[in-house]
């Protein structure tokens, strides 16, 4: 879709900017992503029998980063995104363009993602 990464770093900057925010009462400690080096916070909600995600952070990249995460997983059956393959990330080699703190970041947020879906797994159960 893209000819060059900096054209990718810009849509994602604009996917960013897009991204449905979390209400201020969620940006609490409890929602931080652990292992960011940017503040990132994701809130989970269960509407009917899928999972929404709300997510804000401070920093542009990163804020673009969370985005995509949440495109691909908010609105899904929590089951689905426990079994979600992330391989996408890989094939457009997102992780290999960022540094490496953001690299594990990236990881982090994803393991977050799928650790609220478990938990609301077990509240379906």
């Amino acid at each position: 879709m893209f000819d060059d990464w900096m054209q990718r770093y810009e849509y994602m900057i604009e996917l960013g900017k897009s991204l449905p925010l979390i209400d201020e009462r969620y940006k609490i400690e409890e929602n931080l992503i652990k292992g960011c080096q940017s503040k990132v916070w994701v809130h989970a909600e269960l509407k009917g029998d899928k999972l929404t995600f709300t997510a804000d952070s401070d920093a542009i990249i990163t804020k673009g980063i969370v985005a995509i995460l949440i495109r691909a997983f908010s609105n899904q059956h929590p089951s689905d995104i426990i079994e979600a393959d992330t391989q996408f990330i890989d094939e457009i080699g997102l992780k290999e363009h960022l540094s490496p703190t953001r690299a594990n970041g990236l990881v982090s947020m994803i393991k977050q993602l799928k650790m609220y879906a478990v938990a609301y797994q077990t509240q379906l159960n």
